[in-house]
Parts: structure tokens; sequence; C-alpha cells
């Protein structure tokens, strides 16, 4: 796992304004290049660099200020980076000026960024980068020799994508025992991958007996396979945590005795924003050990309990204690088994949830019930959301009306899935009408809803001309020939636009489709049986009255 990789699983948020693109650093050096080589109030007032004095300055800019606002970003994230853009901008204008005041009156001497632009140090140490590999003690010694530099300024490091035997975690044992005061961030995400259990587990020992007594803000130990042994290995690391903000245990086989064990070794989760579990296989006991986490998590922004085998039992005791949770902005509760009537528990907690702006309740098996009351529920409250995905939850056109009802009331709503349902045209239809007047809309996902041209049309209609969007999936569907050919006509602009329809199949028809026909063909056999059987009957009488008629001879 790459540093970007390590950042984006800490920082879940998939609407942000950090990092920039490269396209738009780019033009940010360009324009920074034109303002201190062209004519300006700052310019005239002290002097103006040459094209390419400006253009080499503009660059050191630019990466002093990215920089500056990168470290901000990390040491006091905000969710979607706008302090840090902000940040990033004054950077550029006061280093700008700082330039420009500083150009020497003689032709002869440059000035240089580092005159007026602090050196910044180093707070991020990563080991975690290139292909997963082994590590011993003779490249331990080598690899952790900057965190043994006298004054570093570490305060967060990554070990992840390296296996550390027992050799080589007695190197980083003592280094780490030695910096543990100023550190913040520890991600030892799958750092024993291959080894057998014995020695896995003296590693994790090792690591946890060193960070002892530390006070970190965040912790991850994904990907460890941990149990029930792993999480009491790193007991030392745990119960010495008393201001941690995020914590990950993610594909760790946390079971019902794992997710006690975290429960009985955390001391305090009072200060807990993102806490994540995901891909275990926790089950409905161990739910009720993570609900006992979560009510003493007051602070809870961001919380993921997905593809955890959580069954309906389980989740209506998880969904209660979110009710307690007054500042979530993001739940990922995707991939269990609540069935309806957990749905009907969390639209009580939803109606609570004021700071909502990402929810996931794909394969929950919510049907119509459950859908129709958490939509209900979401539409009075979490008026800035911007993430709504309900993917596989066998949802019909039934429930249509609600869904549209909530949708039309999000006009921040920027992510829309609802694919893997059973809303058909009608549906379809609903739900693009709720977001004809959704100017942030970004992606709609209505693929494998038993979708025809109708529906289809009107969705791309709806979503085409929003200056923000981007992707229209209406894949996997029963659109006809003509209708692919009527989407590909509408979206001849912007092709980019359309998902693939490969999957789509134009004689496909639903259950309900061959059902209506097997009642017409039943009527149409009963009204021939009703008719033949009226002949008969007319055929009966006038033979009797044959019968009955006197010898006319």
């Amino acid at each position: 796992m790459d540093a970007t990789t390590a950042n984006s699983q800490r920082r879940p948020f998939s609407i942000k304004l950090w990092p920039p693109s490269e396209n738009t650093r780019k033009m940010l050096v360009e324009r920074m290049t034109n303002n201190l080589s062209s004519p300006t109030i700052f310019t005239r007032k002290y002097r103006s660099l040459s094209k390419e004095e400006g253009a080499k300055n503009a660059e050191e800019i630019e990466d002093a200020a990215f920089t500056i606002a990168n470290q901000h970003y990390e040491k006091e994230p905000d969710g979607d980076g706008s302090s840090a853009v902000q940040l990033y901008a004054r950077e550029c204008s006061k280093l700008i000026l700082e330039i420009l005041k500083k150009i020497p009156k003689s032709e002869d001497k440059e000035i240089s960024i580092s005159e007026v632009v602090p050196t910044v140090q180093e707070t991020f140490f990563d080991i975690s980068k290139g292909k997963r590999a082994f590590i011993e003690a003779e490249e331990a010694e080598e690899l952790l020799k900057p965190l043994k530099e006298p004054g570093n300024s570490y305060s967060k490091i990554c070990f992840s994508n390296r296996s550390f035997s027992i050799d080589a975690a007695r190197i980083a044992g003592p280094i780490l025992a030695a910096l543990k005061d100023q550190l913040k961030e520890v991600d030892l995400s799958d750092f024993v991958a291959g080894r057998n259990e014995a020695e896995a587990l003296d590693v994790m020992n090792i690591f946890s007996e060193a960070l002892e007594g530390s006070n970190l803000k965040f912790l991850n130990l994904s990907d460890n396979a941990l149990g029930e042994k792993g999480v009491r290995a790193f007991g030392k690391l745990l119960q010495s945590q008393t201001n941690l903000e995020e914590l990950f245990l993610m594909n760790d086989g946390i079971s019902q005795e794992a997710a006690n064990a975290v429960s009985e070794l955390v001391p305090s989760t009072e200060k807990l924003k993102v806490l994540h579990f995901h891909n275990n296989m926790t089950g409905d006991e161990g739910a009720v050990a993570i609900a006992e986490i979560v009510k003493r998590s007051p602070l809870l922004e961001d919380f993921r309990c997905s593809s955890t085998r959580v069954g309906s039992e389980g989740g209506i005791v998880l969904c209660e204690a979110l009710g307690m949770c007054s500042h979530l902005k993001k739940l990922d509760l995707r991939d269990n088994m609540f069935g309806p009537e957990v749905g009907l528990v969390l639209c009580k907690a939803l109606s609570k949830h004021e700071n909502l702006t990402e929810i996931y309740l794909s394969y929950l098996n919510l049907e119509d019930e459950g859908a129709i009351a958490i939509a209900n529920a979401l539409k009075d409250s979490a008026p800035s959301l911007a993430v709504l995905e309900m993917t596989g939850n066998d949802i019909t056109a039934e429930a249509a009306s609600a869904i549209a009802s909530c949708i039309a009331a999000k006009q921040l709503l920027a992510k829309l899935s609802l694919s893997e349902n059973e809303l058909k045209d009608e549906g379809a239809i609903q739900i693009a009408k709720a977001l004809e007047g959704h100017s942030h809309l970004i992606e709609v996902d209505m693929s494998s809803n038993t979708l025809r041209r109708a529906g289809a049309r009107v969705l791309a209609q709806t979503v085409l001309h929003k200056d923000e969007f981007k992707l229209l999936n209406v894949n996997g569907n029963f659109i006809s020939e003509e209708g692919v050919d009527e989407l590909k006509e509408i979206f001849k602009k912007s092709p980019e636009m359309l998902a693939s329809l490969e999957d789509n199949d134009p004689e496909g028809e639903d259950e309900d489709d061959e059902k209506d026909e097997e009642k017409e063909s039943r009527d149409e056999g009963k009204d021939v049986e009703d008719e033949l059987e009226s002949k008969l009957k007319n055929l009966d009488v006038k033979q009797e009255a044959i019968l009955d008629t006197p010898d006319s001879n």
C-alpha cells in the first residue's frame, strides 16, 4: 500500500477538496508566473521578474505552499479539506509578496525561495511503498535509520505492506519506544503477512510494548488476521490510549470474542471520531460488543461496520446505539443480513442525524418496508446529504414515491446508487423527476433495475445538462436496441458520461412480465373454454328439443 492508499484509507470522505489535482496545481503555477512577471499593482511597487525567473519562483512557491497546506490537512483533517485549500491559497499569496519585496535593486543577484520560506521538516515516515515484502533485521536497521536521527520531527509512521520478522521487530521496538512521545499517528496494517501465528503474535507484542504509553490520535491495525489472540497481543498499546480519534480494525477476523476484547481493552472512546470495522466475522453477538463501543463514542462522525455477517438481532442493537451519536457524518453498514425490521429501527436513529453527508446501505435486505421507512426519516433530516447508496435491497416501484420525496429534499446530493433493485420504468421516472433541480449531481447508478427504454431515456434527459455530472449507469437492464441508440444520441457530445451498456439485454423479460403473459394466456384459454361450453349447452338444448318433438309421421 503506497502513501496515497494509506491516506485515502484514513480520509474516507468521497467528496473532498484536498488534495488539488495536478492540472489545478499547474494552472496555479502559470497564474503566479504571470503575477510575478507582468505589470500589477505589486510589481509596479517593487519590481517584476523575467518570465523565466517568474516561472522558477512560481514552481517553488507552489511546492512550498502545497507542503504547508498538506501538513495542515494531515494534522487537523476537516473532512472535505476546505481549510487546507484556504491555507494553500493564503501561502501562495503571501510568498509571492515576500518574493517581490526581496527582489534586489541590482540585476546581479537572484532571489531564492529559501530566503523567504523556512525549511519544512518532514513529519510522515512511510515504508509501505512498493511490493509487499518480508523484512528482516538487517533491512529494518537500514530502513528505520531516519527515525533514529536526533531532533527528527516524525509524528506519523506507516509500516504497512512490510511483513516484520521477530528479529526485525526487535530492531524496530527500541526505535519506536524512543520515538513514542512524539508520535500521533501509527499505521501497522498488514505488517505480519505470511508469518506463522506464534511469530506474528510475538511481533505484535513487541510493537505493543514499544508503543505503550504513546498518545495517539490515529491507529490502524487492519489486515492482520488478529482474531481475539491478536487483539489481546496489542493489549498494552490499546489499554494505554485515552485520546484516540481514529481506529481501524478492518479485515482482521474480528469474531464475537475479538469484538468483546476490543470493547474491553480500549479504555476510552470519548474522543473517537472514526471507527471502522469491515470484512470481519463479527456476527450478531459481536455486533452487541461493537454497539457498546459506539455508545461510548459521543463524538463519532464516521462509522463503518460493513461485511460483518450481522443479522437482524445484532443490527437492531447496533442501530439503537447509533441513535446516540448526534455528530455522525458518514455511515456505512453495507453487506449485512439486516432485513426490513432493522430498517424500521435504523430510521429512528437517522431522524436524529442532522450532520449526515454520506450513507451507504447497500445489500441489507431492506425491501420496500425498510427502504420506505429510511427514506421518510432522511427526508426530514440530513439536509447536507451528498451520497446515498441503497443498492441490492429488493426495492420495487412501490417504494419509489418515498425515495423520490427524500431525494427531492436533498439539493446537495452528488451521488445516488439504487442499482440491483426492481424499480422499473415507473420508479426510475419518479426518481428522475426528483433529481431535476439538483445542480451538484455527479453520478447516478440505476443499473440492473429491469428498466426499459422509457425509464432510461428520462434519466438521461434529466442528468445531461447538469454542470458537474460525470456518469449515468443504466447497464444490465432491458433497454431495446432503439433505446440504446437513443441514449447514445443523447450523450453524443459527452459519451464518457454514459456507462457501458454491454450487459444490457434488449430482449430480456422480467418475471412479472412473464407472469402477466401467463395470466393473459390462461384468461384467453378460459374464454375459449367458456364459449365452447356455452355452444355445447346450446347444442344440448337443441338436441333435447328435437328429441321432444312429436313424430311427424
